[in-house]
């Protein structure tokens, strides 16, 4: 027998078991041996063997798991804890906001998508003598890098495009926002620099939401 099925019959499961059946059976197994620490390291230790193994599959791309999975532990973890800072055990945003954001398991999640966005920034700079075509460049280079990250993440290609165009419309407003907070301060650039400025604030906003929303 397999030490993974071994975690699988300390929860009293199988392989074919659901995420929301593992949860579920972790959660009562645990309140049903509150008076056995030692019974309840065990399942703690099952559950989470279980959850790193279904991470590993669905990173490898052989199965699919619901992006809640990878939060799973943190949130059913994380309840106990709530009413000692205001006696409410609900989640203190709305579900929705919670459900889009992402967080980084390691700082490796982040140096690919930084590289790129980097690049970007500096190759709408190096083509500023010619801001039509550096920005646009560059800001379609990113676009594209954004749906891809993203698409690598959600494995949903149009939740990934929604997201990167969402992206893109936040940043170029912000950039704009910027040239004309610099021009109401009376600083003058070269339209050329406005372009290039503009156009790294939203490769910025791009790049935000490649690595935290999912």
């Amino acid at each position: 027998m397999s030490e993974q099925n071994v975690h699988y019959e300390t929860l009293g499961l199988t392989e074919a078991s659901s995420f929301e059946e593992v949860q579920s059976a972790r959660a009562q197994l645990v309140t049903a041996c509150k008076d056995d620490p030692k019974k309840q390291q065990e399942i703690e230790t099952a559950y989470d063997a279980i959850l790193m193994e279904q991470l590993r599959l669905r990173k490898e791309g052989k199965i699919k798991v619901p992006d809640r999975i990878r939060y799973g532990e943190k949130q059913t973890r994380s309840k106990p804890l709530l009413p000692a800072f205001g006696g409410n055990s609900e989640s203190s945003g709305p579900q929705w906001f919670s459900d889009l954001l992402d967080q980084p398991e390691s700082s490796s999640e982040l140096l690919w998508p930084s590289v790129i966005f980097a690049s970007l920034v500096g190759l709408a700079w190096f083509l500023q003598s010619d801001e039509a075509v550096g920005a646009s460049v560059a800001l379609a280079l990113g676009l594209m890098a954004s749906v891809y990250f993203l698409n690598q993440k959600t494995r949903k290609l149009w939740r990934s495009v929604g997201l990167s165009t969402v992206g893109l419309i936040v940043g170029l407003c912000l950039g704009l926002l910027v040239a004309q907070i610099l021009r109401g301060q009376g600083t003058v650039l070269p339209p050329s620099q406005v372009s290039s400025l503009s156009t790294s604030i939203t490769l910025a906003v791009l790049w935000f939401f490649t690595g935290f929303l999912r």
